[in-house]
């Protein structure tokens, strides 16, 4: 008794607060001392624990009268008064928790303004060409090649000839438009441009709803030397807008020729398949290079269909007029080796932007790029929510006490659910205000990841308001109707004797801290192979040197043998310049014989120096060389791949029976060396088969030009110099060999660093939430550790006592979530040709960093309860 005299209980604290928030402060003068002095007297009789609770009782007793007061004082509306009188407690709660709400508050905006920008890229996608008014009935034409073994090859090009010879036999299609992009020199006032254009047909505009400023939209492409403007490139050729009848001089096949301007445009939407700065007349194209064949395809071909045609059908018809139209060039392709079939199709204009089946669509683009963010989206999304939850009923024992009165006043059930729903939508529109600032923040990070220009204007779409106000609703009522009925339901007894436990057996909250760090887990393991991956694409060997070397593209207007080997000595002397080889422009693929085989191989036309140049071994047999003069028509060197498929032990003096080069007939080909397989293509590709060929018949292009590391800016100056003095009406223009090669990986770049920022943001709202709910915890455990320390126990085992059932949740959660991220994993590298191995150790890396993560949040918390006076903890109310 001596020591309750030194040291008096204190009564409730919040039982006193409770009184302040219902009474006049002149009344609470009045009856608060004489509460407190019967509780010390009580204390004296009964002891300290039913003294509590008659204090409670006298409390409640007093308050009773003022709460049926403010309950009979209705305001006129009460709809009304009981929006008024839930956000006021609402905000009061807020105010008071300014930790746990600037928790929830924080975690759920980053997930909702992860949705924003999700939707805006989503919306951005589905949307693409959309904005024509005859979509519905425009049809793109797509070629199908089926090879001997079975393996389908699908483009959606075509060659000049299928567009005029189907409108005019189906019909069914009412029009046809043919487009090719392509780079070209532009000469205006003496300076020189290069630039890139669209050759389109005449109907592009009536097919087609790009806007027209000025100019007839019946004939604005029908004069062969027309030239359609956007508004941009006539500013920029012009200074004006107003460049009707103005002139531009363009470079075709290697002549300048005047175009005139005939129409000006508004810039095609950055949503279009079709974009343009320039458009020329497609029937100069088809005068100066007329093409019935109909198998070298390179034209995007779009038609437009009746309505209400069956497609099936037209697809039939088109199938009839190509075995009928192409049979002497069917009978060529089968004589020269070629074994496969050509069908063809339609497929919507609408779809093509995000169907990657077709080769040779403009700005496609993988689906699976939408379903990677939307899914991580509602991963993070989710992660909010749950944080939310947790958080919500783990803070909601401290207003046990509270609800426990507000029962005992005859508050129902329901009310409870609507105050504590009313609280969730208040916290969330706080949270969606907050999210649409940081989105408009992180966009143009966002922009530069995803190769966009998107805009917060795009919200201001009716669907997308819809569904922005669908996904408030769900998440303020998924958010906070588990909390509000947990807490409505809280025994009112229980609640004030404080005899409300959080963790203990609830089951739900700790399968939602499961699911939360399975989610976050499953992208830390996605991020660390992700990362593996690329640096694996981009460290590894190729092959050769691609270093310090650059490619160097020829006009193909001056692609002369002779004038590439002269421009190839010149080039030679240049001080800085160390070696330099010529090849052929693009890759060639065909049928060959070799070894009783016959099987697809890459020609490629090279001289003896392209291995040095490029530093790849000869790893059997020997190089061209110009001490044997036979090598141009009797030798070839081959890779190690073509020596694989032909199944040879040693290949040299061994003959290719066939290859599939015009006017080569039946002749055999001598090998001399093997070449060490290279990576010529993105190690997405397999290396295929390829024979090298000294032929100088066939044509050259361009040149792989290897200079000394030291003085490269100089070197390039001189390079442009000799360029332009040979071909004054040309541009120089050049890549770095290394950095084409990075470019090839540049979505997947772009994903490491979406994937890595995402893994972030869900490890770091599942760290603030874990943050929280052991910070509750920890409070609500305050006497227990109090208890522990004075008994002998050392903080660290008070920071494991606190930690324990946290740290087993995040055990379960990887558990769980390692079969799902291995098998994700290993089928997102079965799209490389070339991929890492999936090794055990990145797994338990990413796990126990995770651990390390959650345990460094908890033991934060940990060691400051740990770390309390054991004195003030047990006197604590």
């Amino acid at each position: 008794m001596e020591n309750e005299n030194q040291f008096p209980p204190a009564p409730p604290r919040w039982a006193e607060n409770f009184l302040r928030w219902y009474c006049a402060p002149h009344l609470l003068e009045e009856v608060a001392g004489d509460l407190q002095e019967e509780f010390y007297f009580n204390v004296k009789r009964f002891g300290k624990a039913k003294a509590r609770r008659e204090y409670i009782l006298d409390v409640i007793r007093f308050i009773k009268p003022f709460a049926i007061k403010r309950r009979s004082s209705k305001p006129s509306n009460p709809t009304t008064g009981m929006i008024h009188h839930y956000t006021s407690i609402a905000l009061r709660n807020l105010s008071r928790h300014k930790v746990f709400s600037a928790i929830n508050i924080t975690g759920l905006s980053l997930g909702l303004a992860c949705c924003v920008l999700i939707l805006l890229y989503t919306k951005d996608e589905v949307s693409y060409d959309r904005f024509h008014s005859n979509i519905d009935n425009i049809y793109q034409l797509t070629c199908t090649r089926i090879e001997k073994d079975g393996k389908e090859e699908k483009f959606a090009i075509a060659a000049m000839v299928e567009g005029p010879a189907f409108k005019k036999e189906v019909p069914e299609i009412n029009e046809f438009v043919r487009v090719k992009r392509e780079s070209l020199t532009i000469k205006n006032n003496g300076e020189i441009f290069n630039e890139n254009i669209v050759w389109a047909d005449e109907n592009f505009f009536r097919v087609f709803s790009f806007p027209i400023i000025s100019g007839d939209p019946k004939s604005i492409l029908t004069d062969l030397h027309s030239l359609v403007l956007t508004e941009e490139t006539a500013l920029k050729f012009f200074n004006t807008t107003d460049a009707l009848g103005r002139s531009l001089d363009i470079k075709v096949d290697g002549d300048f020729e005047t175009f005139i301007v005939s129409g000006i445009t508004s810039k095609p939407p950055l949503n279009s398949t079709i974009k343009f700065d320039i458009l020329l007349s497609f029937n100069y194209l088809e005068e100066i290079h007329p093409d019935n064949g109909w198998h070298w395809v390179s034209f995007p071909t779009y038609f437009t269909i009746n309505p209400h045609s069956n497609i099936k059908t037209i697809s039939i018809k088109m199938e009839k007029v190509y075995r009928t139209q192409a049979t002497s060039e069917i009978d060529e392709m089968i004589q020269m080796g070629y074994g496969n079939t050509t069908s063809w199709g339609l497929q919507p204009f609408s779809n093509m932007h995000l169907n990657t089946d077709f080769k040779g669509t403009p700005e496609s683009s993988d689906p699976i790029y939408s379903y990677i963010l939307s899914g991580i989206a509602c991963f993070i999304l989710l992660i909010a929510c749950i944080n939310f939850i947790n958080l919500a009923v783990a803070q909601s024992l401290k207003r046990s006490k509270e609800i426990g009165i507000r029962k005992v006043m005859g508050g129902q059930r329901n009310q409870l659910i609507r105050q504590f729903l009313c609280e969730s939508f208040l916290l969330c529109l706080i949270a969606f205000l907050l999210a649409i600032v940081m989105a408009e923040i992180a966009l143009p990070l966002f922009n530069e990841l995803s190769n966009k220009q998107l805009n917060l204007l795009y919200l201001l779409d009716l669907k997308l308001v819809i569904g922005f106000t669908s996904l408030f609703f769900f998440t303020g009522f998924a958010a906070g109707v588990y909390p509000a009925i947990v807490l409505s339901g809280f025994n009112p007894a229980k609640s004030l004797y404080n005899r409300m436990k959080y963790m203990g057996k609830n089951y739900l909250a700790k399968s939602l801290v499961v699911v939360q760090f399975a989610l976050a887990t499953f992208l830390i393991i996605a991020t660390l192979f992700i990362y593996q991956q690329f640096e694996y694409m981009t460290k590894k060997n190729l092959g050769y040197n691609d270093r310090n070397l650059i490619e160097l593209t020829i006009d193909k207007a001056i692609m002369d043998n002779d004038l590439m080997r002269t421009l190839k000595t010149e080039f030679s002397r240049i001080p800085g310049v160390e070696m330099v080889a010529p090849r052929n422009v693009g890759r060639f693929q065909g049928p060959t014989q070799a070894a009783g085989k016959e099987f697809q191989a890459i020609y490629e036309h090279v001289d003896e120096d392209f291995t040095p140049t490029l530093e790849i071994p000869v790893v059997t047999g020997r190089n061209f060389s110009k001490e044997y003069p036979s090598d141009p028509v009797n030798s070839v060197l081959v890779n190690e791949a073509f020596v694989r498929e032909a199944g040879w032990g040693d290949p040299i003096g061994k003959t290719v029976d066939h290859m599939n080069i015009p006017g080569w007939g039946e002749k055999k080909m001598t090998i001399v060396g093997v070449v060490k397989d290279h990576h010529f293509e993105s190690l997405k590709e397999k290396i295929k088969p390829e024979i090298f060929t000294y032929d100088p018949r066939l044509p050259l292009g361009k040149f792989l030009i290897r200079i000394k590391s030291d003085h490269i800016p100089e070197t390039l100056k001189s390079m442009e110099r000799l360029f332009l003095k040979m071909f004054p009406y040309d541009s120089f223009q050049y890549s770095f060999k290394n950095e084409m090669n990075q470019n090839n990986y540049k979505a997947e770049n772009q994903w490491r660093q979406i994937i890595s920022i995402a893994a972030v943001l869900a490890i770091f709202i599942s760290c603030i939430g874990l943050f929280g709910l052991t910070a509750l915890n920890a409070e609500r455990r305050t006497k227990e550790i109090g208890i522990r320390k004075v008994l002998g126990a050392s903080i660290t085992q008070i920071i494991g006592l606190i930690s324990k059932d946290f740290i087993k949740l995040i055990i379960i959660s990887f558990v769980i979530v390692l079969p799902v991220v291995w098998y994700s994993i290993d089928r997102w590298l079965r799209n490389f040709a070339y991929s890492i191995e999936i090794r055990l150790w990145v797994f338990v890396f990413a796990g126990m960093l995770a651990l390390l993560i959650a345990l460094l949040t908890i033991s934060i918390q940990a060691l400051r309860a740990a770390m309390a006076n054991p004195i003030k903890s047990l006197r604590i109310e």
